[in-house]
């Protein structure tokens, strides 16, 4: 297993299941969690989940991924609160995790997976 792993952060949780479900299709062998809705599953972000999502994965070194502003926001806090090396990416959501995810899977190194997320960044 690799010491990289994938963390998936949306405001709507079918949203943040479903991107799972498709990167696990590519990626059956790497540590992919996710966080979404709110506490009651409602539309928005949690802390208390993305800070699960956090614990759960196995990755030493994690990947994060977000939808929306108020994700990044949240995702900002649990990344001061966790001992783990977190990069977040500002990048296009399902379409990087899933890249991200699959060069895991392939065994590229965390520098190859960047120059390839970096085309997919938001301006």
């Amino acid at each position: 297993m690799s010491k990289l792993g994938v963390v998936v952060v949306s405001h709507v949780p079918a949203i943040a299941e479903g991107v799972v479900t498709l990167m696990k299709e590519v990626a059956k062998d790497v540590s992919i969690t996710f966080a979404g809705g709110t506490d009651d599953n409602e539309v928005g972000t949690s802390f208390a989940k993305i800070e699960a999502a956090f614990e759960e994965n196995t990755g030493e070194t994690l990947l994060a991924f977000y939808d929306l502003g108020s994700a990044k926001m949240n995702l900002e806090m649990v990344m001061e609160l966790t001992d783990k090396e977190v990069h977040l990416y500002d990048t296009a959501f399902i379409e990087s995790s899933y890249t991200a995810a699959a060069l895991i899977q392939a065994g590229a190194e965390l520098d190859a997976i960047e120059e390839q997320l970096a085309p997919m960044k938001v301006k």
